[in-house]
């Protein structure tokens, strides 16, 4: 029996106009002996719209893994369980690494995404997707010294830029970097991914990890697939991640994904 089903957000849960289906809604909803968790690269607080959607806001025994599994949260109160952040002098040197180069920088704090040079579609991407965000145009993030840092990410609508960069940079010893939605390049502490942050929370719930499924579709699902007992991809999975995968599903993000899953797997 399935204890956890793990599941991305960004073009697995959620449709093209970033909603769950109401198909999924209730199939989540029902769910009685198995957790439904949400695994984003996302902050916590840019999930809160997600959560109320799905009928997990605000509510006990419901958790959420956010910026790639270095923060886990019972959605109560958004009361942290575990979290892994970033030294202020780790996101420094990355964001100056990223002042070189043609593309808007986010630097995400616990409860806000800082965007730098950000352009006008990325800015319509945020705010349709209920992002908590602010912008800056000067090249220097000393205000956020005093802050807790999770992760940085490099934005740029040329996936063949951004992994140009990630070659340049060499830097995969000190950093764990993925790509994500065909547009992010994500940089997050050594030893963080979705696949920690679920085996994190499998001890927190004393779950076994063979009892969990997780659910992706691109780069920075690849470890929440390869460690959940079961390894699930979209069908809008980037082929480069679908060999990775156990199932590949005959639903698309738009098409109700979650409950072709428990349809076929837990019921």
């Amino acid at each position: 029996m399935y204890k956890i089903i793990a599941s991305d957000l960004d073009e697995t849960l959620l449709d093209s106009q970033k909603h769950a289906s109401k198909q999924d809604i209730e199939t989540i909803n029902n769910l009685t002996d198995t957790y439904f968790v949400c695994a984003t690269g996302r902050g916590f607080d840019s999930t809160q719209e997600v959560l109320k959607e799905i009928g997990q806001y605000n509510k006990p025994n419901t958790y959420l893994i956010s910026f790639n599994g270095g923060v886990i949260t019972e959605n109560k109160d958004n009361k942290i369980l575990y979290s892994k952040l970033m030294p202020f002098e780790d996101a420094l040197e990355l964001f100056n690494i990223g002042l070189k180069y043609d593309i808007c920088i986010h630097v995400y704090t616990l409860d806000c995404c800082y965007a730098y040079r950000i352009f006008e579609n990325e800015s319509n991407i945020l705010t349709t997707g209920k992002f908590h965000f602010q912008t800056f145009d000067t090249p220097d993030i000393s205000f956020l010294k005093d802050k807790q840092i999770a992760k940085l990410l490099f934005c740029k609508e040329d996936m063949n830029y951004l992994r140009q960069i990630k070659k340049e940079m060499n830097l995969d010893d000190k950093y764990s970097i993925s790509f994500s939605s065909n547009r992010y390049l994500e940089l997050n502490p050594k030893g963080i991914d979705k696949g920690i942050g679920l085996s994190k929370l499998c001890e927190i719930l004393n779950v076994d990890i063979k009892d969990t499924i997780g659910v992706g579709d691109n780069i920075n699902d690849l470890e929440l697939i390869q460690t959940a007992g079961l390894g699930i991809g979209v069908k809008n999975s980037l082929d480069e991640i679908k060999p990775y995968c156990d199932v590949i599903l005959d639903s698309t993000n738009n098409e109700s994904p979650i409950t072709e899953i428990v349809n076929k797997l837990i019921k």
